[in-house]
């Protein structure tokens, strides 16, 4: 992943000679059987074969829209974290200001069912009453400038992040936004599937208004209004696949200048009261998206536009508030366009809040509990295999000038790996949690964390702030300061095994490692240098290589069908395949490598090279039901699971000569026809 997502962890052996296991024991080969099929051959659906007996062992639950190894592990630090908030939510003496205080109170005021269903609307009825007050659009101006503070974001989002053309300082940002449905399609696309999201979408939009009292003809009133403002939007809002260009997102302007390229957008009042009174620069992400809301703001009738901001209140207010806006809010975002059929049970739901907003305060207690710092120390020494595994690649590369090449290896050379935990916590005393409202403390956490990030704004990027909290099943890079993240709860099963040998553990935890290696290097990663500036260090000849050689993987992807009628995104998928597809060959020449010193034999019929491809297949194992298919598709820039391993494997020489594929395989892809990158 980039950015751009339980078990205990008692020690992992991840020596430069390989993984052996616990001392005075025989490693397992990491591989369970009933994971596979072996009633589908290799080369007809690798997927099906390594992860079959999975897929039929766990059916999809009524919870979700999509269920794999990834949701096990976080099932299992759900658990985990339940247990550790509600221990400290079951005390009566937790000393005001604390942090048992406050993760224990919000986790109380989450579950109050109670006191949520006797409220209704209450909690937001005095800021739509707020709204309904406006009274001309210059009031709009200071009216979104206080509201983004909250979290609501109508139109677009402001931001403070690091300056991609001089990456160790931070400069505002703003981003094109405002869409209820999150994508610009649902709005622009007319297949039936779409155009019956977006009936019930305004089905949805009428019912939430009839909750806080408006009558029918008001309610179709107001979606009219919302559509009209959000289909506006749409249309100047850059799709997915552009927004993947990094150059193109680069519009760095001194604010004189944008108050005359925008000039009846009130930027002064907006910035001020936004916290940034005096503010000389800003990167205007998409400016024809922004150009749009000035014009929308301008002529719009104020009418309309209160209530498209009184709509933004209310979707993001909607899971704070009692039983029938949460219900209304689910079956519209998860049964209508993603398939789910059953809510999260509240505890869940109460647990991810309280991860969402003292992450780090949650996560410093985790890894207390779950995750050994021997883990973290060990766990460098692999990333530095695969890192030398990367760079003999790098320079092997036939392809690559060596002018490029010395400039890629200098990259390579410059990562900052970030393992686990970080070494210094958030600081939260300055939320407060009151018991008063859930979306009031869900506000003021929402303040907080824009407060956090408004006193960033022209000063250095901390390189040591984490992006992920330990306790996210996930890893990722980031291009600004040339880092890959591997958070504590990604280190176990299927992912990482400790008592496995070496053909797993570099097929699992070795390839996520590479693919994070590899982003660095991907269509968007590869702009960045060593130090995370936007700077090009290729030759014009090796980027042309890069690019033709990156077609090939586009091409191929959009040829796969993920459902009747329906093709895989090449484009908007590119960097995930990329990723995917260097992580396999970087973690397996680094296995190959570790065998040297360490070699494997066979285990349960499979050879070791055999196993590592099962292993890295079983990491993407899941089920998925047709709706989240469509769903993900339009907006995920990772490719399906299925495809992840079908998809990648047949561009990977090293997986032909394991399960010797032919071409009387339906996976064969003719060599001259592979993709050869990294």
């Amino acid at each position: 992943m980039r950015i751009v997502k339980y078990l205990p962890i008692l020690a992992v052996c991840l020596m430069a000679n390989g993984c052996e296991g616990k001392k005075g024991s025989t490693p397992i080969s990491g591989i369970d059987l009933a994971n596979l099929d072996t009633t589908t051959l290799p080369g007809m659906s690798f997927y099906q074969y390594a992860c079959g007996g999975w897929i039929k062992s766990h059916p999809l639950t009524d919870e979700y829209s999509s269920f794999g190894s990834f949701n096990v592990l976080h099932e299992n630090s759900q658990e985990q974290l339940k247990g550790l908030i509600a221990e400290l939510a079951a005390k009566e003496d937790n000393a005001p200001g604390s942090i048992a205080q406050k993760v224990g109170d919000l986790y109380n005021i989450a579950m109050d069912s109670v006191k949520l269903n006797a409220e209704g609307f209450t909690p937001i009825k005095e800021e739509l009453a707020a709204i309904e007050a406006l009274k001309d659009k210059k009031e709009v101006y200071a009216f979104l400038a206080e509201i983004q503070k909250k979290g609501v974001r109508p139109y677009f989002t402001l931001y403070v992040g690091a300056d991609d053309m001089n990456s160790s300082m931070n400069i505002v940002q703003t981003y094109q936004g405002g869409l209820g449905m999150g994508q610009r399609d649902y709005y622009l696309e007319n297949d039936e599937q779409t155009k019956n999201i977006r009936d019930k979408y305004q089905e949805h939009v009428a019912k939430m208004f009839r909750l806080v009292g408006f009558d029918e003809a008001a309610a179709q009133k107001a979606v009219k209004a919302v559509m009209n403002i959000e289909t506006r939007l749409a249309k100047s809002s850059r799709s997915q696949v552009e927004l993947r260009d990094p150059q193109a997102n680069y519009n760095k302007k001194e604010v004189e200048a944008l108050k005359k390229e925008i000039p009846s957008f009130d930027w002064d009042t907006y910035f001020t009261l936004s916290g940034l009174q005096g503010l000389k620069e800003v990167n205007v992400g998409q400016p024809d998206a922004m150009k749009e809301v000035a014009e929308l703001i301008d002529t719009v009738p104020l009418e309309e536009q209160k209530l498209y901001f009184q709509w933004n209140l209310i979707n993001n207010a909607a899971s704070f508030l009692s039983d029938e806006f949460v219900e209304q809010d689910f079956d519209f975002y998860s049964r209508t366009m993603s398939g789910k059929k059953e809510m999260r049970p509240r505890w869940k739901r109460a647990v991810s809040t309280i991860d969402g907003t003292l992450g780090e305060a949650v996560g410093q207690m985790y890894v207390e509990k779950y995750f050994s710092a021997a883990a973290k120390e060990r766990m460098v020494t692999l990333v530095k295999n695969l890192q030398a595994s990367l760079g003999e690649r790098i320079k092997g590369l036939e392809w690559m000038s060596d002018q490029t090449k010395e400039k890629a290896l200098e990259k390579l050379a410059a990562f900052r790996v970030k393992i686990g935990y970080p070494d210094k916590w958030k600081d939260y005393s300055a939320l407060e949690i009151k018991n008063d409202s859930y979306w009031a403390n869900i506000e003021r956490a929402n303040q907080w964390g824009y407060d956090e990030m408004i006193a960033k704004a022209g000063k250095p990027v901390d390189r040591d702030e984490w992006l992920m909290t330990p306790q996210t099943v996930n890893a990722y890079y980031n291009p600004t300061t040339n880092e890959i993240c591997f958070p504590a709860a990604i280190l176990q099963p299927p992912f990482f095994n400790m008592e496995a040998d070496d053909a797993a553990n570099y097929g699992a935890i070795g390839v996520v490692i590479g693919h994070e290696m590899t982003h660095g290097f991907d269509d968007q990663g590869r702009q960045y240098d060593k130090d995370g500036n936007l700077k090009d260090w290729w030759t014009e000849e090796d980027a042309k290589k890069f690019e033709e050689r990156a077609q090939v993987m586009v091409n191929f992807f959009d040829s796969i069908e993920v459902a009747p009628g329906v093709h895989a995104n090449g484009r908007l998928t590119l960097g995930e395949n990329i990723a995917d597809h260097g992580g396999l060959q970087v973690a397996f020449q680094a296995f190959k490598k570790a065998m040297e010193t360490n070699p494997l034999g066979e285990v349960d019929g499979f050879t070791p090279e055999q196993r590592f491809f099962l292993a890295y297949a079983n990491v993407w194992a899941g089920n998925i039901r047709p709706e989240e298919i469509q769903r993900l598709t339009k907006i995920d820039p990772h490719s399906l699971g299925k495809w992840r391993v079908d998809g990648a494997l047949p561009h990977i020489d090293s997986w032909y000569a394991a399960f010797n594929i032919t071409e009387k395989d339906s996976l064969f892809v003719p060599r001259n026809e592979r993709v050869v990158i990294w």
